[in-house]
């Protein structure tokens, strides 16, 4: 008697858990956009153009979203968040996928009840000065003020760092990356520390970048990644089978230009022939048709060419694939296999 009871209340909790699952992937199609939350202006990651036109690295992984799931990129609503209200926003179903260089911790998996669906951006805190003020190391700062986002990991572990070098710092709390520019070139702070990525961005949009110095050490490991509300397992495998197959194209060689050839028809590839629907039944298993993958990568490329468009070395930001290299070229980059 009483096993009959268990399993039944294990059937009902399976449907309610199936209900929830489905439930973010029908709304989004009800709705016909995707809801995305994004940073409220970071150059190179997400930020509108002169013409209103979102565009970024994390913006650009919500346009391959909205292309599988809607066959349209630019079906996407994004919505701007500050650090301090973001994880409310993906909780409250506001926004349906949060794409704002998050990092993934412990407790915001656990006690927050995100699903981080991978790490788009590995990274890591550190530090920018004035050239002027001669620094060359961020143990020479004892003393310095420090402009620092609340409500982020960079607060706790800006702390770690100075205190286990027995070092003080004056703490200058700011809400926005925007108001963390003025107050940093109006002086109100000697130090601004961030990621480095948010370092290289926020440097290039001053009106003379070489006046600034980012310091050589890297304090902490950030990985940056999306993420989706626990309980939603058909979207959060929607939504990380997306990134996954941006990350695996550019190991395939499948790029925006020849995306279309490559998925007309069956190649010699046989992961090639899955990815993009051409063999197999991949897209049926996460609810999407045959050429959600395609979609995604024709939306804007694979991982390395959304890289290299909007934050690479070519562009004012200026970074290097470093550990964001493929694990092909000795980096981390890499995607689980697609069978």
């Amino acid at each position: 008697m009483k096993k009959s009871v268990f399993l039944g209340a294990l059937t009902v909790a399976g449907l309610a858990a199936a209900g929830a699952s489905a439930a973010t992937l029908d709304d989004v199609k009800a709705r016909g956009s995707l809801n995305c939350g994004v940073s409220s202006g970071l150059t190179g990651f997400s930020q509108p153009d002169a013409n209103g036109v979102w565009q970024g690295f994390d913006v650009a992984v919500c346009r391959a979203l909205a292309a599988a799931v809607l066959g349209d990129p630019t079906a996407v609503e994004f919505v701007p968040l500050t650090t301090q209200v973001r994880f409310t926003a993906l909780a409250s179903g506001e926004i349906d996928i949060l794409a704002r260089n998050t990092t993934w911790t412990f407790s915001r998996d656990t006690d927050l009840k995100l699903d981080f669906i991978g790490v788009n951006y590995y990274d890591g805190q550190g530090f920018m000065v004035p050239k002027e003020l001669g620094v060359t190391s961020a143990k020479d700062l004892d003393g310095a003020t420090v402009c620092i986002q609340t409500g982020t990991t960079t607060e706790l572990n800006l702390a770690d760092f100075f205190r286990t070098n027995n070092i003080s710092y004056e703490p200058i709390p700011i809400e926005t990356n925007a108001e963390a520019q003025q107050q940093y070139l109006a002086g109100a702070c000697d130090v601004f520390t961030t990621d480095a990525s948010g370092l290289a961005s926020t440097r290039a949009s001053f009106e003379n970048p070489s006046d600034h110095v980012i310091l050589p050490e890297i304090i902490s490991k950030e990985p940056l990644g999306p993420a989706v509300r626990h309980g939603d397992n058909d979207w959060a495998d929607i939504a990380r089978w997306t990134l996954n197959a941006l990350i695996a194209a550019e190991e395939l060689g499948v790029t925006s230009a020849n995306v279309a050839e490559l998925g007309a028809a069956p190649t010699s590839n046989p992961e090639v022939n899955r990815l993009l629907g051409t063999e197999g039944e991949l897209g049926a298993m996460i609810g999407l048709d045959a050429d959600w993958a395609a979609r995604a990568i024709a939306a804007g490329g694979n991982y390395g060419e959304l890289f290299e468009k909007n934050i690479g070395v070519n562009t004012p930001i200026g970074l290097a694939r470093g550990l964001n290299a493929q694990w092909t070229e000795g980096g981390l980059i890499y995607a689980p296999p697609f069978r």
